[in-house]
C-alpha cells in the first residue's frame, strides 16, 4: 500500500518551535470553550479534516452522533499546558481516568504507557538541543519538555508541556496523507512517537560533537594547564545534561516494546508493525546515551589523572630547587655561627673559594635533577 510505503516520510519530525493557532469555540455551554490551552481541535472522517470551529465537547458529540462509532473517524484535540480547570471539562466529556488526568496537568512525568479500560495514556519526553558558541561549565546543552497522549477508539488528546515539541507541523503532514489518517488514532500515536524518537537521534548527534570537542581539548598537548580545572567543570556539566537525556530515553524503551510486540485493540495492526522501527531507533539512541556516560567518565578520570601528574611534576620541581638552595643555606648557616676558629676564616681567598664551592655543588645537583627529568 502506498500509505505504508510513505509512512516514514509522512511522520518525519520537524523540530521547529511553534505557537498556538487561533481557536474559535462554537458552544457557549461548554466549559472549555474559552480555554486558551486548546491549540487545535478537529474532526477527521476517512482521513480528512473537517471544520475545527466546534468546541471539543461538540466535536465529540457530532462525531459519535453522525458516525455511530465508524472506524477511522476520530477527534484530535491539542492542548498546551492546560490547568486543572481547563482540562476538567474535556476529561469529563471523554471519560478520561482521573489518575491520567492528574499526570497530564502536572508536568515532569516519567515516560510511560498506561492502559485503561478504553484508552491508552502515553507520556513522551521531548528533547531540544540548545545551541551554544562554546561549551562552559554552566552551559545548558539539552532542554526537555513533555507530550502526553490520550488515545481512544475515536479520539486523540495531546497535552504538551514546554516550549519545544510542537505538533503543528506533524498535524499538517498527517493531514496531507488521508490514507494514513484513515487508520485512526493509532496512526497519530505512532507519528508522535516517531517524531519524538527522531528528535532524540538529532540531539544525540549534537551531543556527540560536544563530547568530541571536550575530548580533543582534554588530550590536546597544546592545552594549557590552567584549563584543567575548567575542563573538569565542563565535563561534569555535560554529564549532568547526558543524565537528563538518559532520563528521557531509557524509560521509554518498555512502552515502545509493548506497542510494537503486544497486540492491542486500540492500535491498528498495520500501524503496530511500524512501532518496531521506532523501538529500534530508540534502542540505538539509548545505547548512544549509555556510551556517552561511559565516555565522559573516562574523560573525567583522564582529566583528573592529568591534574595529578601535573601536581607531581610541580612537586618534583619544587623539591629539586629546595635541594639546590639547601646547599648555600647550609654553608651560610655554618659560617654564620661566628666561632673564632673557622676553616679558612683568615685566608685571603676563603670567600671566593666558598662561593665557588657553593656554585659547583649547586650546578652538580641541578645537572643531576635535569638528567633525571625532575627539572
Amino acid at each position: 500500500m502506498s500509505m505504508i510505503r510513505d509512512l516514514r516520510a509522512v511522520v518525519r519530525p520537524t523540530l521547529r518551535r511553534g505557537g498556538r493557532s487561533p481557536y474559535v469555540p462554537g458552544g457557549a455551554h461548554d466549559d472549555t470553550a474559552g480555554s486558551s490551552a486548546v491549540v487545535d481541535c478537529a474532526v477527521y472522517r476517512d482521513g480528512r479534516r473537517e471544520t475545527c470551529r466546534l468546541s471539543p465537547a461538540e466535536a465529540l458529540r457530532a462525531l459519535r452522533s453522525q458516525d455511530g462509532g465508524r472506524d477511522g473517524a476520530f477527534v484530535w484535540i491539542g492542548l498546551h499546558e492546560p490547568t486543572q480547570e481547563e482540562f476538567s471539562g474535556i476529561a469529563r466529556e471523554f471519560g478520561l481516568h482521573p489518575l491520567a488526568v492528574e499526570d497530564a496537568v502536572h508536568a515532569h512525568q516519567r515516560p510511560k504507557l498506561e492502559r485503561y479500560d478504553d484508552s491508552l495514556f502515553t507520556v513522551f519526553k521531548t528533547i531540544h538541543y540548545v545551541e551554544h558558541a562554546e561549551l562552559t561549565d554552566t552551559s545548558e546543552v539539552v532542554e526537555t519538555g513533555e507530550v502526553m497522549c490520550f488515545t481512544g477508539r475515536d479520539y486523540v488528546i495531546t497535552v504538551r508541556h514546554g516550549t519545544q515539541g510542537s505538533l503543528r507541523s506533524l498535524r499538517h503532514r498527517l493531514e496531507d496523507d488521508p490514507e494514513l489518517l484513515a487508520k485512526g488514532p493509532s496512526a497519530v500515536l505512532h507519528a508522535i512517537a516517531d517524531q519524538v524518537v527522531d528528535g532524540y537521534l538529532a540531539v544525540a548527534d549534537a551531543v556527540q560533537d560536544d563530547i568530541d570537542e571536550v575530548e580533543i581539548q582534554v588530550f590536546s598537548e597544546s592545552a594549557g594547564r590552567g584549563r584543567r580545572g575548567s575542563d573538569a567543570g565542563r565535563i561534569y556539566q555535560l554529564k549532568r545534561e547526558v543524565l537528563e537525556f538518559k532520563r528521557a530515553v531509557s524509560p521509554l524503551l518498555r512502552p515502545m516494546q509493548l506497542l510494537s510486540e503486544r497486540p492491542m485493540r486500540l492500535v491498528d495492526p498495520d500501524i503496530q508493525k511500524y512501532f518496531r522501527d521506532v523501538a529500534d531507533h530508540l534502542t540505538r539512541v539509548n545505547e548512544q546515551v549509555l556510551s556517552f556516560d561511559d565516555l565522559l567518565n573516562s574523560i573525567l578520570q583522564a582529566n583528573l589523572a592529568q591534574a595529578t601528574v601535573a601536581q607531581n611534576e610541580d612537586m618534583r620541581k619544587i623539591t629539586s630547587w629546595a635541594a639546590i638552595f639547601a646547599v648555600p643555606t647550609m654553608i651560610a648557616g655554618i659560617y654564620g655561627m661566628n666561632f673564632d676558629y673557622m676553616p679558612e676564616l683568615e685566608w685571603r681567598y676563603g670567600y671566593p673559594t666558598v662561593m665557588a664551592v657553593i656554585v659547583g655543588i649547586c650546578y652538580a645537583i641541578h645537572r643531576g635533577f635535569k638528567r633525571n627529568g625532575w627539572l
